[in-house]
């Protein structure tokens, strides 16, 4: 289960778009003597590059709808944000409860709940005392290379359990000690909404990238869109090519985070035994919606291989390349 300390998401990007050639910025308000159909927005948001490639002939409009995004991203993460102390996943982390919660909330809560269920327990938001633990430990003792002790392990174990949540639509709880991350699946539900926004305004032939990877149909030419996938060293090829319409991809990846100087931990940590996932170097999936492409990119990356086919059956029209620690491509489809 990936879990991570501020910023919401800092890992290394695995995945780019191959979006062709470049136009003006919507930011930039310029115009070609030839009114331009194709706005490439590009920026920062959630703590990680973004783009937002958009088609339409005005360049107000297209501008307008980039702010309409920036927006709503920003009212989600005061949501689901950990390094942002007012937001409502800090406030609950912090007091063991939240009253009223939002819909966004008690959404992503019983998404991320069900896909616990789904992967026994290989995903599972509240792994976050087990980063704590690893980020504690190596801020301390950087040139260690045996990790925290077993006991520590048991003791942040001992903390994880999503079936311990208390949720209600009045009131989230957890008992004392326990804490939450929603890194492994928050980014892809902002990208879904950012989905739904631009629906609701009635555009198409549009792709989010907010470090998970959203598409609205095809390019306006009807080819679908190309997204590069960066793989490990250890890949027979260093990069391949996925193409996508109307569908989300997403990829996670053990080396996008690592504690110490050996390179053994990462944040990338299965619940069950408290230690970083080895089964694999890379899980990319390719779902219907983001929400569940991220939350099943890192249930993969922590899953036994004899147990991944029957964890992707779980989830009709998925589809998964895992790369292996010897560089093996594996390819699953539910």
């Amino acid at each position: 289960m990936r879990s991570h300390g501020p910023p919401l998401i800092s890992r290394r990007r695995a995945l780019t778009v191959l979006a062709g050639a470049t136009v003006p910025l919507v930011s930039s308000g310029r115009r070609s003597a030839t009114p331009p159909h194709r706005w490439l927005w590009h920026g920062t948001a959630l703590g990680a590059d973004a783009t937002l490639v958009l088609h339409h002939a005005e360049p107000r409009v297209a501008a307008a709808a980039v702010d309409a995004c920036l927006a709503e991203i920003e009212r989600l993460e005061r949501e689901f944000s950990l390094y942002r102390p007012d937001s409502a996943l800090s406030r609950l982390n912090r007091d063991g409860v939240l009253h009223a919660p939002s819909l966004d909330m008690l959404t992503l809560l019983d998404e991320s709940c069900a896909i616990a269920a789904a992967s026994n327990g290989a995903f599972d938001i509240t792994v976050q005392p087990l980063w704590r633990l690893y980020a504690d430990h190596f801020a301390a003792h950087p040139q260690d290379t045996a990790g925290p002790s077993l006991a520590a392990i048991d003791e942040a174990r001992s903390l994880i359990d999503y079936r311990q949540l208390m949720v209600t639509p009045d009131r989230i709880a957890m008992p004392a000690g326990m804490a939450l991350t929603l890194n492994g699946i928050a980014q892809g539900y902002i990208s879904d909404r950012v989905a739904d926004l631009l629906l609701r305004r009635g555009w198409s032939n549009v792709l989010i990238d907010l470090g998970e990877i959203r598409t609205l149909g095809s390019r306006p030419d009807g080819t679908p869109w190309a997204i590069a996938r960066h793989q490990p060293q250890s890949a027979a090829t260093g990069l391949r090519v996925l193409e996508i319409r109307n569908r989300a991809v997403a990829t996670s990846s053990g080396a996008g985070m690592a504690f110490g100087s050996s390179g053994r931990y990462h944040h990338l940590f299965d619940p069950r035994t408290g230690r970083s996932a080895t089964s694999c170097s890379q899980v990319t999936v390719i779902a219907d919606n983001a929400t569940v492409a991220d939350a099943l990119a890192t249930t993969l990356a922590v899953t036994a291989a004899d147990a991944r086919a029957t964890v992707l059956r779980r989830f009709a029209g998925t589809e998964c390349e895992i790369v292996e620690t010897d560089g093996r491509l594996t390819r699953l489809t539910a």
